[in-house]
């Protein structure tokens, strides 16, 4: 019988904290722009969560399916669970596991449309279509972290906010930029030590296509449009001054940044991993924070 830990596994539980701090940033942001339901946010929470699962698993068996789990050299934070590859789980259970998974992610996002209305519809589309082609198509053309830079970053803060009451929120469009910036570089680093095992699977990611050393100096640009874009919504207006405080966790850049600038022909160092991991949901969750207690405070 399979176990609750393998089941954990292949969802990759651990990484599982990103999809609320997208939604918390998105509703913070609706509520800073006049909406906010908490039943609402809390089911929108749900359905990442489940449709995150669901990109996890396919992935977990799509990577057992080509051979490329079979070949990795794991760390905390890439080459896969190892779930598959062990045993603890048949690669059907965990295909089936991802369908129902997804199975629950639409059925919450259906009902959202019948709620709000179909100005929904183009983020759920989105939002599925980056489910069931990320692995098998994305992943190997070369906008893989462009779909989850979307998927998993700039659409759930969008769509967190449109579920509060159907209005499109400014505040939640300037707080999707650095989401967007962020996951795409939460799987841009993760890349880099599964590069052999990734080219001898058929992948084409950006690491393959540009070189070690061009892909890095794009992931310092790109992690650096991050704190930039903050700056940036506040200046203009659309993000409460507050939010300065979510650029403190951009410091931790400090870290994957000084591989990239000394050899990032050489591995990822585990710390910059970490980091990496840390800055994406800390600002996240600090910008959540932030409007949120702005909107106390203008009340």
């Amino acid at each position: 019988m399979t176990s609750v830990r393998s089941f954990a596994g292949v969802a990759r539980a651990p990484f599982l904290l990103l999809p609320p701090t997208l939604v918390a940033s998105g509703a913070a942001a609706a509520a800073w722009n006049g909406a906010f339901s908490w039943p609402r946010t809390l089911l929108a929470a749900a359905g990442m969560v489940a449709l995150h699962m669901a990109v996890n698993i396919f992935n977990e068996w799509s990577d057992m399916r080509t051979g490329i789990d079979l070949r990795t050299e794991r760390t905390p934070f890439s080459g896969g669970s190892g779930t598959l590859p062990s045993g603890g789980m048949s690669t059907g259970t965990a295909f089936w596991f991802g369908v129902v998974c997804s199975i629950v992610g639409l059925v919450i996002g259906v009902w959202f449309v019948r709620q709000v209305g179909w100005v929904l519809l183009p983020i759920i589309v989105a939002g599925a279509i980056s489910v069931v082609a990320y692995t098998d198509l994305f992943a190997r053309i070369g906008v893989g972290e462009l779909a989850a830079g979307f998927g998993l970053g700039a659409g759930p803060v969008i769509g967190a906010a449109l579920v509060q009451d159907g209005a499109w929120s400014t505040a939640a469009a300037w707080a999707a930029v650095p989401a967007f910036c962020m996951t795409f570089n939460l799987l841009f680093l993760n890349e880099f030590p599964d590069e052999t095992a990734d080219r001898e699977g058929g992948r084409r990611n950006l690491v393959i296509l540009l070189g070690r050393r061009a892909a890095a100096w794009l992931y310092a640009a790109v992690g650096l449009a991050a704190p930039v874009a903050i700056l940036l919504g506040i200046l203009v207006g659309s993000l409460p001054v507050l939010c300065l405080v979510a650029l403190l966790p951009s410091m931790l850049l400090a870290k994957p940044l000084r591989w990239v600038v000394s050899d990032p022909e050489s591995p990822v160092p585990i710390p910059a991993l970490a980091a990496n991991v840390v800055w994406n949901l800390a600002t996240n969750t600090l910008l959540a924070a932030a409007l949120g207690l702005s909107v106390i405070t203008r009340a």
